[in-house]
């Protein structure tokens, strides 16, 4: 890997204070940065910058600054230590003139105010945050940059306790706004990526997460806790062709006498990564399920496990017909249930779809009220685009 190897390769200069090694991550959840420098036992500074505002297109790359703090290399070669060690490490610099007039960032005032909001602001009115972006999306709504911070900061308040319906499908939308601006930008491609379908993917995003626990467990520490937990799509690994379901299941509910949940006792939400697709091409579907904390609704855990079902049209394939979420070994639960699934769309597809989905789970009202068998309808949206 690229950082450990940089890491191992000038370890003895860092240890003779020589060298200074600090890191730089476009990490959206930068908790798994520390459980990662954690495992590879570096323990070097390492700066967060979720929303880019280095304005980097790839990742990694190598930087050789001098004690003035100026850039003399970009992506040095590995291979040859001995003139790095000659040309850099040796070397001495003359102090730099000025910093030129373009050295920060190109952002409007409300952009400026929406990154100030973010980085200093964010604890107090995570709406407010939000606010601050989509105004200065208005302004500006073709700037590649506000359109993919716009979209981080809907994926923070998605993570957090002031989470709002939509936050997700919101930022994929953002990051896929950016990703129309500029196609060749690395990161804002990853973004979309890291939650997306199998056929997209370059590699497992955090396949690594158990690997890193295990061998710091065996070394005697405590892994450092991530407060998101990567989910399924964040460990799946690529696929070259779509596998589909072919098993010819009968759908749960025959005569749909089942009364409905329309959102009283569990709200539910879907976000398909990404929204819209080629013909002949998958995307991710992430479904959640939330009791409702204002009637104190909770899961009845003694009695089947919530399914979900969605029906296709003719020619579209799904990598499971009907997805299970097992119960915990608790007789009552209120934890958000998450499942996922990929669809593909034929190869003449195109246009607007809805898809049909339905939930049966049993869920209670209140601490001593009735529990109930219920079916949620949801409605996976799908744009497919020539």
């Amino acid at each position: 890997m690229h950082v450990p190897g940089w890491h191992e390769a000038t370890k003895g200069w860092q240890d003779a204070g020589d060298l200074q090694m600090v890191g730089i991550i476009q990490e959206q959840h930068p908790d798994r940065a520390r459980l990662f420098m954690q495992w590879k036992e570096m323990g070097w500074p390492i700066l967060v910058d979720s929303l880019d505002l280095l304005e980097t297109t790839v990742v990694p790359m190598t930087l050789l600054i001098d004690e003035h703090g100026v850039i003399r290399q970009i992506q040095p070669p590995r291979d040859q230590l001995d003139e790095l060690r000659t040309n850099f490490i040796d070397a001495a610099f003359d102090p730099p003139n000025a910093a030129p007039d373009d050295a920060l960032p190109d952002m409007s005032k409300l952009a400026a105010r929406a990154v100030s909001a973010y980085l200093w602001e964010e604890t107090d009115d995570p709406d407010a945050v939000i606010a601050a972006f989509e105004r200065a999306v208005d302004a500006d709504s073709d700037h590649g940059y506000t359109l993919f911070r716009t979209g981080v900061a809907y994926r923070w308040r998605y993570d957090s306790d002031t989470a709002r319906p939509g936050d997700f499908q919101r930022a994929v939308h953002y990051w896929e706004r950016a990703l129309s601006v500029d196609p060749n930008n690395y990161i804002w491609r990853r973004r979309i990526q890291q939650y997306g379908p199998r056929l997209a993917k370059p590699y497992s995003f955090y396949d690594w997460v158990a690997t890193a626990r295990r061998e710091i467990t065996e070394r005697g520490a405590e892994p450092s806790p991530l407060v998101i937990e990567p989910g399924g799509a964040e460990f799946a690994q690529p696929q070259r062709a779509f596998t589909a379901d072919e098993d010819t299941l009968e759908p749960p509910e025959m005569d749909g006498r089942i009364f409905r949940d329309n959102g009283e006792f569990v709200n539910v939400e879907a976000t398909v990564v990404p929204s819209a697709i080629e013909p002949g091409a998958s995307t991710r579907v992430h479904v959640s399920f939330v009791p409702n904390e204002s009637i104190k609704a909770h899961w009845n855990n003694e009695v089947d496990d919530l399914i979900f079902w969605v029906e296709v049209p003719d020619g579209w394939q799904l990598d499971r017909r009907a997805i299970t979420v097992p119960n915990p070994p608790e007789t009552v639960s209120t934890e958000t249930r998450t499942l996922e699934l990929e669809i593909k769309a034929p190869a003449d597809a195109s246009g607007h779809y809805e898809l049909p989905g339905y939930a049966l789970y049993y869920v209670c009202e209140d601490v001593n009220g009735i529990c109930l068998f219920r079916r949620q309808d949801v409605s996976l949206v799908v744009e497919v685009r020539r």
